[in-house]
């Protein structure tokens, strides 16, 4: 058995088999150093998993889309739509076999933005989109959505600061950056890997022209 250690980490697109998870590009890993990996630990009561795959649910399947370059620390809990099926509007909560399909309510797709972090234990309930570049602090209980280049904090989670001003983040969002090809992402990574929104501007611009 490989010897796990907090170095390690999964790269998503390579291990995930669920059809119900969606991930995009590359880049996006599962530090899994103190559990059984992504699909195992951080994924919860998503149908199409390993044990559950062969099994046909009678009601849509909420889907989980991960964006590039996400980053989702040790132990971090994802619960998706295969365990609504306690009824807060009914008297009784309890999940009855025979009334099981009337019980479920789906919550949406979960969506993990591009270039989002996620901090250690933190836990993203069902429905909830995470928007790009956005941090979620550790041990957060996520409930709602969360704005891009936002930090959140708390359980439940909320907004703590914004990691630029709307300027910046308007332009950030403007480029499109996790859209790019990968020859121009490689080519102007590191104008990313700072806080020069003006440097990185002038940057895609003669990349731009000098692609014409």
């Amino acid at each position: 058995m490989t010897k796990k250690h907090w170095s390690k980490f999964q790269l998503l697109h390579q291990v995930v088999i669920n059809k119900n998870i969606h991930i995009k590009g590359s880049r996006s890993y599962y530090s899994d150093c103190w559990d059984n990996g992504f699909e195992q630990s951080a994924v919860r009561y998503l149908c199409g998993d390993r044990p559950g795959e062969t099994r046909e649910p009678n009601w849509h399947i909420d889907q989980l889309h991960i964006g590039d370059c996400v980053c989702i620390a040790a132990e971090v809990v994802i619960l998706m739509g295969g365990n609504h099926n306690h009824r807060a509007d009914w008297f009784c909560l309890y999940p009855f076999m025979d009334f099981i399909e009337q019980s479920y309510q789906g919550k949406g797709d979960t969506i993990l933005g591009d270039g989002c972090w996620l901090g250690m234990r933190a836990m993203i309930m069902p429905g909830v989109t995470i928007g790009e570049g956005a941090v979620v602090a550790a041990n957060s209980v996520v409930t709602k959505d969360v704005e891009p280049y936002s930090i959140v904090a708390g359980s439940p989670a909320k907004h703590i600061k914004y990691r630029f001003d709307g300027t910046v983040r308007n332009a950030l969002l403007a480029l499109q950056v996790y859209n790019w090809p990968e020859d121009k992402f490689e080519a102007l990574k590191g104008y990313l890997c700072s806080s020069d929104i003006e440097g990185l501007q002038l940057a895609v611009q003669d990349y731009d022209s000098s692609a014409r």
